[in-house]
């Protein structure tokens, strides 16, 4: 009996079969997914209630009346609510004296801090795009203006505006309002890395004007950094204090912050009123604004972190 044994030859692999192989998945390879860390998360979560905790401590207690904020848990409502009851005496109290000071606000924001935004973006492209004699100076200058803070500005401040003649009046808030080193800086930057030189060189080739070429070309494009340097600019300027409290001594011409203060401190006074139901419903109040404009305008942030995920 002969075995007959048959042998097989080894074809060659084709470009398709290798193709193939290639495609199929092994099990050496794996999918890199991110990976989640406890303890960020952790981190995370405490910076978040951390946040969160004054404004809602904010929320709950502009429903109680003046009775119930020392009669009740501060973390959780009372038996009435009195939310409605509390805005309209807000608004109302001292002849409506918060509205003047919502008003006054209004002003120093849109003027001071749309001013500021203007000045930043127009600085910054110009710093990034331009090349002029002590530019580096300025650079530093500006650098150095960011390290200083407005704290320290404001006595000098004060007394300078004092031999103009223009303390007590809205000038004095507005005018250092619109010096803003830390959007100029930011500008600075983020014009060097949104606008790209060769599309500058181009629209100079096809005849745009400097001017032109920024409205048209230049600014949309500045549209995330824009918004960003707008709201630190509105922020600080909503939520200034030192300087209207060092410039400004009519009440008719105070800030939010400033006229809240004010109610609170009547407490403190010989024969003065406890408002303290009144100060928290305006805090509310003040605090709202801020929190419709960072809603509205977050979409300026997303398109602009997504802005340079594209690889050409």
């Amino acid at each position: 009996m002969t075995a007959v044994t048959t042998s097989t030859t080894a074809r060659p692999a084709t470009p398709t079969s290798r193709r193939a192989s290639s495609l199929r998945p092994t099990r050496s390879r794996r999918v890199d997914r991110p990976r989640r860390s406890v303890l960020l998360t952790v981190l995370c979560a405490l910076v978040l209630v951390y946040a969160l905790v004054p404004l809602v401590w904010l929320v709950i207690n502009a429903t109680k009346s003046q009775g119930d904020l020392f009669g009740s848990f501060g973390l959780w409502f009372a038996g009435d609510v009195n939310l409605l009851d509390n805005i309209a005496r807000t608004l109302s109290y001292d002849d409506g004296v918060f509205g003047r000071w919502f008003l006054n606000t209004l002003l120093y924001v849109v003027v001071g801090a749309g001013g500021a935004t203007v000045l930043a973006v127009l600085g910054g492209y110009g710093l990034a795009k331009f090349d002029f004699v002590g530019k580096k100076a300025v650079l530093a200058v500006v650098i150095g203006a960011v390290a200083v803070p407005g704290t320290a500005l404001a006595v000098p401040t004060f007394l300078m505006f004092s031999q103009m003649g223009i303390t007590n009046t809205p000038l004095a808030v507005i005018v250092p309002s619109l010096i803003s080193p830390f959007g100029l800086y930011l500008m600075w930057t983020f014009a060097s890395e949104a606008i790209p030189t060769e599309l500058l060189e181009a629209a100079r080739v096809d005849g745009a004007g400097e001017l032109r070429t920024f409205a048209q070309v230049c600014l949309p494009l500045l549209a995330p950094g824009t918004v960003t340097v707008l709201l630190f600019t509105v922020v600080a300027t909503w939520n200034n204090y030192f300087l209207p409290l060092i410039m400004l001594r009519d009440p008719d011409w105070y800030p939010l912050t400033l006229g809240l203060n004010a109610w609170n401190a009547q407490a403190a006074t010989a024969g003065g009123e406890a408002i303290f139901d009144l100060v928290i419903t305006g805090s509310l109040l003040t605090v709202l604004p801020l929190v419709v404009a960072f809603l509205f305008l977050q979409r300026y942030w997303q398109s602009g972190l997504s802005a340079g995920g594209v690889k050409e």
